[in-house]
C-alpha cells in the first residue's frame, strides 16, 4: 500500500492513504542503519499490520522530487504566499522577503492578496501592478465571499503547496475554505497520541483533494536574509533580468554604478519603484550584515 507522510511525532509517522484513511506507522530499523529519515511529504510504501486499527510499518521511502532543509519536508511543489489588501495593508518589504525565501528554496510561487471584499480604494489593482513582473502568478481574492477561490484551487490541484504569510491575513480561513467537502480522518492521530492534536511545532500536510496537499508549518517564520550574499540578491528579482544587459559593468549592483539598465527601467516605469526601493533596502541590510559579521570575527 502507498501513501504520503502527513505528520511525524515522537517516532510515529502518520501516513495518508487516499481513500483508506490515516495509518499510524513506525519506520523500519533499516532506515536508521542507512541514515535515511522519513520526512513529512515523503511518498512511502507501507505494510499494513492492522487494517481496522489503521496501523502499519513504513517499508520503503519512494524517490524524492525535492527536499527542503528548513523546514525539513519532502516533495513540496510550490508555495502560496498570502497577504491581505487591507486590514492590514501589505508590508511590501516583508512580502519581498517571503518571495526571496521561496526563490532561495527553488519553489515556484503563487501570490494571493486576500480581503477583496473590503477593498474600497481599489488597492488590489495596485498590488497586482507592483508584482505583475515578479515571476509569480498574482491573484486577488475574497475568502469571506469565496471570490477567486476556484481559480486558486485549480492552481493547487495535484500538488503539495507550502502556505506562508504574516498573521492576520486570513491564512487559516483560506486553508479551511479549501477543505470544505473534503473528508480526511485525522481524529485517530489525537486518539493514539495526544501530541498529535493541532500543534504548530511540527510540519503537517493537510489533504484538500485527490493528491492535493497544503503544508502547514512553523518553518517559514524566520525571514532574516543572513544566508544570502548581497551580490546574489538581484537574481531573486526576475524583472531585473532583461534590463541587466544595458548595465555598463558586469556584476552591476544596480545601486550606485553609472549607466545602469535596471535603474533606467525603474525611471521609465518598466520596473516597479516599490520593488526596486525594497531591493535597495535589502541590499544595504545584507551589506551591513556582512560588515557586522566581519567585526564579530575580528
Amino acid at each position: 500500500m502507498q501513501g504520503k507522510i502527513i505528520k511525524g511525532i515522537a517516532g510515529f509517522y502518520y501516513v495518508h492513504v487516499p481513500g483508506g484513511g490515516v495509518y499510524e506507522c513506525k519506520a523500519r530499523g533499516v532506515f536508521r542503519k542507512d541514515h535515511k529519515k522519513p520526512l513529512v511529504g515523503d511518498d512511502v510504501e507501507l505494510d499494513v499490520l492492522d487494517e481496522e486499527g489503521l496501523s502499519g510499518n513504513i517499508r520503503e521511502i519512494l524517490p524524492r522530487k525535492s527536499h527542503l532543509i528548513r523546514p525539513a519536508v519532502a516533495n513540496v511543489d510550490q508555495a502560496l504566499v498570502i497577504f491581505s489588501i487591507v486590514q492590514p495593508r501589505p508590508n511590501f518589504n516583508l512580502l519581498d522577503r517571503f518571495l526571496i525565501m521561496m526563490s532561495q528554496r527553488g519553489l515556484p510561487c503563487i501570490l494571493c492578496f486576500n480581503k477583496l471584499d473590503i477593498d474600497e480604494e481599489d488597492l488590489g489593482r495596485q498590488c497586482e501592478e507592483v508584482y505583475s513582473s515578479c515571476g509569480c502568478r498574482v491573484l486577488c481574492v475574497s475568502v469571506k465571499e469565496r471570490r477567486g477561490l476556484e481559480q486558486v484551487g485549480a492552481l493547487l490541484k495535484g500538488k503539495t503547496t507550502a502556505v506562508a504569510g504574516p498573521s492576520g491575513v486570513g491564512k487559516s480561513s483560506f486553508v479551511n475554505s479549501l477543505q470544505s467537502g473534503v473528508v480526511m480522518e485525522t481524529g485517530s492521530i489525537s486518539e493514539k497520541i495526544e501530541r498529535g492534536k493541532h500543534t504548530t511545532r511540527h510540519s503537517e500536510l493537510i489533504a484538500v483533494g485527490e493528491s492535493t496537499y497544503i503544508l502547514d508549518t512553523p518553518g517559514f517564520s524566520s525571514l532574516e536574509l543572513f544566508d544570502l550574499k548581497k551580490e546574489e540578491l538581484a537574481r531573486h528579482y526576475p524583472e531585473f533580468t532583461k534590463y541587466e544587459k544595458y548595465c555598463r559593468f558586469g556584476g552591476c549592483s544596480h545601486v550606485s554604478e553609472p549607466v545602469c539598465g535596471v535603474r533606467d527601467a525603474v525611471d521609465a516605469g518598466k520596473i516597479s519603484r516599490v520593488r526596486y526601493d525594497n531591493y535597495r533596502l535589502l541590499y544595504e541590510e545584507l551589506k551591513n550584515n556582512k560588515k557586522a559579521a566581519r567585526r564579530f570575527q575580528g
